[in-house]
């Protein structure tokens, strides 16, 4: 699982998810990509999960690309806990994706394996995604 090796702050604000991706929104490294159309926080469970996933299609010669990063900390409480006494520890990390946001960049596969990949990988996402060429 993804997740950073240090952090300036152990906890963060929940924030919001307005607006549309300005940065990481073309395809730079592949010929095919996976984008988000929708505002969402992916896990690195869930990015694992999809990386694994187009490994698995494509077997060999296939270059994945992943263009987003865990690096928002999720604090959660244990079940059996009063009301106060702070904020909870970080169980989790994800990564906050706004709509046109690449997941994964893909290259050296035909585009019909590629497109097959990113249609059960958009399964295995927590929001609406859509497959991209150049």
């Amino acid at each position: 699982m993804l997740s950073p090796k240090k952090t300036k702050f152990r906890k963060q604000h929940k924030g919001r998810l307005k607006g549309v991706c300005s940065r990481g929104n073309r395809i730079i490294f592949g010929k095919f990509a996976i984008q988000a159309l929708e505002p969402a926080w992916v896990t690195s469970g869930q990015i694992e999960a999809g990386r694994r996933t187009i490994t698995r299609i494509a077997r060999r010669g296939i270059k994945v690309w992943i263009r987003l990063f865990p690096d928002k900390p999720i604090t959660k409480k244990s079940a059996d806990t009063r009301m106060g006494s702070g904020k909870g520890d970080p169980k989790f990390w994800v990564a906050v994706v706004k709509p046109g946001r690449l997941l994964y960049e893909m290259g050296g596969v035909p585009e019909n394996v590629a497109r097959k990949a990113a249609q059960i990988v958009a399964y295995k996402m927590c929001m609406r995604t859509r497959f991209l060429k150049t």
